[in-house]
């Protein structure tokens, strides 16, 4: 299956832009980059939605999912260190979301006025001093500590500390004797274990909101020095957003063009997918080696040291392929010189190493396997940590069919799979491992050149949803998410990571959870 990309123009679009947008709509759509096309394309998308993805079957050890053992450890560990002591490591964190979702019980208790708390706020108050925010909070709140509401607002409104409207980057996650850490401040940490180079540089970058960046800079520049002395590093940090080009068109319920009351049309972001772009420009940056990690799984000091393990040892498992690969590219390059014997040898490390085997209707012909393997070969590679499924939501590792019969190694969300069928539910039910978003991705080709991320993006994966705009039901679509069908045409590894490295915060009581308590 050859690479598409979700910018792909619709070629038989039920529409012209004449017949849907006005020339209004078009000057909306030119201040926001987005091509006219691109908009039919989405509507096209509604309208016709692609099919569900079809998954095979989980991916297990020994089946999808590979297992680094201690012998390994030494070897991959000094890949690790040799590319982070040359630059080539960084760190990127995707911090875009408010944190409001995170107090959603608190959030309901605080608006309904009144009532019996529900045993989530019950919990919540019960455990109060154990939060590191506690002490700000109660500075607030010494004369109102009993009235629960004027304690709910004080946390969540901007009348308080406003923790429902900030990032969780700027929330308080860990106390310990010399102050409590923010987990931007717990990423710097842990950045600077495994991203330092030979000057002692970290980079680390963060996708973040417009309107929450000049907050973040602020703790950023208040903290930066302290942390800078105690770790012996310098900090190269920077921030970019989602590009308003790659918001997404809503429509209503007859998938025309939704308007708001003064007419112009509604645009609205494209979900984590859009990241993508933010990577491309890293990578034309400069940026080589990224390890992908979401703002919320950090842990105190005390429980670090298996999670920074791992991150190097996903590293070091990235970079020894990747070398691998690009020896394999070089030879394969001089067409006249590659004999049977290196093409059976490429063949069984895409096999083993890979797990990418060479489709059976594959010709025997040596020059179409050295060409299938070149393109094959030359692309994006990532190796993806999976835990051990203890029932959190969202995605995992699957083995997939593509419509073209292509088989292939994806993390698929819940969403992607279809609901009414029975053996693709059963499918769903047996899988043993969980996508915690523990990435190592590598952006450059044997020749230095940042790869066009874009070529590499399965458009079929996008995500509809219904949705609300002022109390009026519309449609919503989101592109292509950044770890599942962004990367969808990337080479993929999956690699078993321990359950300890995998510790996010989706509601605020996750908090409690002995992982986060130093």
């Amino acid at each position: 299956m050859q690479p598409t990309t979700l910018e792909t123009p619709v070629l038989d679009a039920p529409n012209s832009s004449e017949d849907l947008f006005t020339a209004a709509d078009l000057r909306q759509m030119a201040e926001l980059g987005i091509e006219p096309g691109e908009a039919l394309r989405q509507i096209e998308l509604f309208r016709n939605p692609p099919p569900f993805t079809r998954v095979l079957r989980p991916c297990t050890p020994g089946d999808g999912i590979r297992m680094i053992f201690e012998s390994d450890h030494d070897r991959l560990l000094g890949y690790h260190e040799e590319a982070a002591l040359e630059g080539r490591i960084g760190k990127l964190v995707p911090a875009s979301g408010a944190a409001s979702r995170m107090f959603k019980a608190l959030l309901e208790d605080l608006n309904s006025g009144s009532g019996e708390p529900s045993a989530e706020v019950r919990t919540f108050f019960d455990n109060l001093p154990r939060f590191a925010f506690a002490e700000d909070l109660a500075a607030l709140t010494r004369e109102h500590k009993s009235d629960r509401r004027a304690v709910l607002a004080a946390l969540l409104t901007g009348q308080g500390l406003g923790y429902a409207e900030l990032p969780k980057a700027l929330l308080k996650f860990h106390r310990y004797p010399d102050g409590a850490r923010t987990s931007l401040e717990e990423h710097l940490v842990e950045a600077a274990a495994y991203t330092q180079d030979a000057l002692g540089v970290c980079r680390l970058h963060f996708t973040v909101t417009p309107g929450h960046e000049p907050e973040l800079r602020r703790l950023l520049e208040t903290v930066r020095a302290s942390y800078e002395e105690r770790l012996g590093v310098r900090f190269d940090v920077s921030f970019s957003y989602q590009e308003r080009s790659t918001d997404t068109l809503a429509v209503d319920l007859d998938n025309r063009p939704f308007r708001l009351e003064d007419g112009t049309l509604l645009f609205r972001p494209g979900g984590h997918g859009a990241l993508i772009h933010n990577l491309q420009a890293l990578a034309t940056q400069g940026w080589d080696i990224v390890l992908l990690k979401n703002i919320d799984n950090v842990v105190p000091d005390d429980r670090k040291a298996t999670g920074l393990l791992w991150k190097k040892l996903l590293a070091g498992a990235l970079l020894a392929l990747q070398k691998k690969i690009f020896g394999y590219l070089e030879q394969l390059e001089d067409g006249p010189s590659v004999t049977p014997e290196l093409l059976e040898e490429v063949e069984k490390f895409m096999t083993d190493a890979l797990v990418r085997p060479v489709p059976a209707e594959m010709s025997l012909r040596a020059e179409e396997l050295r060409l299938y393997f070149l393109r094959i070969l030359d692309r994006p590679l990532r190796v993806c940590g999976v835990v051990r499924n203890q029932g959190e939501p969202g995605g995992g590792p699957f083995w997939v069919e593509a419509p073209g019969g292509e088989v292939s190694l994806q993390i698929v969300e819940t969403s992607q799979i279809d609901p009414k069928d029975p053996d693709q539910q059963r499918i769903l039910r047996t899988s043993t491992h969980f996508n915690p978003v523990d990435l190592a991705c590598a952006l450059r080709d044997r020749h230095g050149r940042p790869y066009n991320l874009e070529k590499y993006i399965d458009p079929t994966t996008v995500f509809i949803s219904r949705k609300s705009h002022e109390g009026r039901p519309l449609k919503a679509l989101e592109r292509p998410g950044l770890w599942n069908g962004a990367m969808a045409e990337w080479n993929t590894v999956f690699v078993e990571v321990p359950d300890a490295t995998f510790a996010p915060v989706k509601t605020v009581l996750d908090l409690l959870r002995p992982e986060h308590q130093a």
